[in-house]
């Protein structure tokens, strides 16, 4: 959801500049700032940033730059006629000298509020929907460099997970190897129907063969959704989670150093998309 898009545009009095920032956000938030006399135009570019943007944090602004030499202030004409009339009343001297005065006193001076004008902001909308366009295409550019990434992350968490299937009947036998020593150490006479009925139910308790079906189900799941025309960043996210709660619940069964180092790489390639996912609409 990152992205920048900006327009510049040159009307007759003035240069206005156009700028929308995005940021990560589970949700749309925006942010406008703009010259007052345009604020009448907020909603309405609010719905047309929420049409296009749908999600994340958005930084609507419009800068404007007076290039005409045109004045903002005016003489208040009746206030210094005035102030001359009531000077006079008081002292003799030049119509010239009153007004020198009357000008520097409160009120002498008015400031021109501009208005809105409709056909400038014909133009000015012309300008956001170039600078919508733009940051609509940078994340699009954007996308197609995170769907190879996320390809590649589970990819690799395939291969891991494969590593696993590989490990895990030399994880049982290494457990089994690891209990009989135990066992032997203690010098002990044992039952060995109820050494291996004990065996068994210990066993079944490590078995992790329902996470890595889970597991490689949820991986093809993400890159079904991923391929989807219209794929949706929060179910994404919650694919994520499900990959994230069978890679730690098949760390937490290993009882396996070997297999337990695999487990820390899946999850690291994990945390990386993580980092991506929140950046998919």
């Amino acid at each position: 959801m990152t992205g920048y898009g900006k327009a510049v545009l040159q009307l007759p009095t003035k240069k206005v500049t156009i700028e929308i920032k995005s940021l990560n956000s589970k949700n749309l938030d925006l942010n406008t700032r703009m010259p007052g006399y345009y604020k009448e135009k907020d909603i309405e570019v609010r719905k047309k940033l929420a049409k296009f943007l749908m999600r994340g944090k958005v930084d609507f602004s419009i800068y404007v730059e007076m290039t005409a030499e045109e004045t903002q202030t005016a003489i208040n004409q009746p206030v210094v006629a005035k102030y001359i009339e009531e000077l006079k009343k008081i002292s003799d001297g030049e119509e010239v000298d009153f007004l020198k005065i009357a000008i520097n006193l409160p009120d002498a001076l008015k400031t021109i509020r501009e208005e809105f004008n409709e056909e400038e902001w014909k133009e000015i909308s012309a300008g956001i929907d170039t600078a919508i366009d733009q940051i609509v295409q940078y994340r699009k550019d954007e996308a197609f460099s995170l769907e190879a990434d996320f390809k590649e992350r589970i990819a690799n968490i395939q291969k891991y997970l494969a590593e696993i299937e590989k490990l895990d009947e030399e994880r049982l036998a290494h457990v089994k190897s690891r209990l009989r020593k135990a066992i032997d150490e203690l010098k002990v006479t044992i039952d060995e129907n109820r050494f291996e009925q004990e065996l068994i139910y210990y066993l079944e308790k490590l078995d992790i063969n329902e996470e890595k079906v889970r597991l490689a189900n949820h991986l093809d799941y993400f890159l079904k959704e991923l391929a989807n025309e219209k794929s949706d960043g929060k179910k994404l996210g919650f694919i994520v989670q499900e990959i994230g709660r069978e890679i730690n619940t098949t760390g937490s069964k290993s009882n396996f150093a070997t297999m337990q180092q695999v487990v820390v790489q899946m999850k690291n390639e994990l945390e990386k998309i993580k980092e991506q996912v929140l950046n998919i609409l």
